[in-house]
């Protein structure tokens, strides 16, 4: 049986455009709402040294590549990049006196240096399962956008860049990982893959909800009621975890592929626009 890859007509195009992010000095930037800026906020905190090691997973593999998935990879790395850079310099505009921003950054670096210590295979696995999820909440974001609701224009503008450019290269990684474990058997590629995504699964959602916790705490929330208005934001209302469930549980499915969930009608819109604003 072929093995799916990403269709031909699926192109990577990195945006070099650079945001304004004065909005994030506003402790509760997005719609007035602690738990959610306390949540996006943790999200952004992952994102530099994350992507970082996403960039270097599959840089790792160069050599082995060719072709349009060799592209696909410069332009992956190129992408990866110009996020990281953003989220970057959103992040020194938290306020570090107030909020542990320096602790939780120790914690993402601990977690990226034990991803690296495993060599690079499971770099990649980490990066499959995670790209993953960041796929997940770009869907969420597209399709709910009253999330962003009374939000700095270009803070909003800035995740939505973010949503339409992963899903654009959602499948780049695991394409990589087809690629270098060809000579595996079906066996070994499924359980390495299904069991790092239950593992991953687990830790990231778990930290997610942890980091965030510890923002609301130090605006004086209570720690029981902190977690559990995170835990309500993630997997009850608006869900941002929650709502991905069926995308979520389609890589436990043989033969799964990331476009399987073809979702490039939904960011038809914001690639336009995003399209645009990179050629001015």
């Amino acid at each position: 049986m072929t093995e799916k890859r990403t269709p031909e007509d699926v192109s990577i195009s990195p945006r070099d455009i650079k945001f304004s992010h004065e909005g994030a000095k506003n402790p509760h930037w997005l719609d007035n709402d602690p738990v959610g800026t306390a949540i996006m906020n943790t999200l952004s905190l992952t994102f530099p040294d994350g992507e970082r090691m996403f960039m270097d997973s599959v840089r790792n593999y160069r050599g082995e590549l060719s072709g349009k998935l060799l592209q696909d990879v410069k332009d992956f790395i190129h992408q990866e990049a110009i996020h990281s850079r953003e989220h970057h310099l959103m992040n020194q505009l938290i306020d570090r006196e107030k909020y542990p921003v320096e602790e939780i950054e120790g914690f993402v670096r601990e977690r990226v240096a034990f991803a690296r210590s495993g060599g690079p295979m499971r770099m990649l696995i980490g990066t499959i399962c995670l790209e993953h999820f960041t796929a997940m909440m770009a869907d969420m974001m597209v399709e709910h956008q009253d999330v962003f609701q009374n939000t700095d224009p270009e803070i909003e503008a800035m995740w939505r860049w973010h949503a339409m450019e992963e899903t654009e290269h959602k499948a780049v990684a695991y394409d990589v990982f087809l690629e270098v474990s060809k000579d595996w058997s079906g066996f070994k590629r499924y359980m390495r893959r299904c069991i790092s995504m239950l593992i991953i699964s687990k830790t990231f959602t778990n930290n997610i909800a942890t980091y965030a916790s510890m923002l609301l705490e130090a605006e004086g929330w209570d720690k029981k009621d902190a977690k559990k208005a995170i835990n309500k934001y993630l997997w009850k209302t608006p869900n941002l975890f929650g709502r991905g469930w069926k995308v979520w549980l389609s890589w436990f499915k043989p033969g799964f592929h990331p476009w399987d969930h073809d979702n490039r009608a939904l960011m038809t819109e914001w690639k336009a626009e995003f399209d645009a604003v990179a050629a001015e």
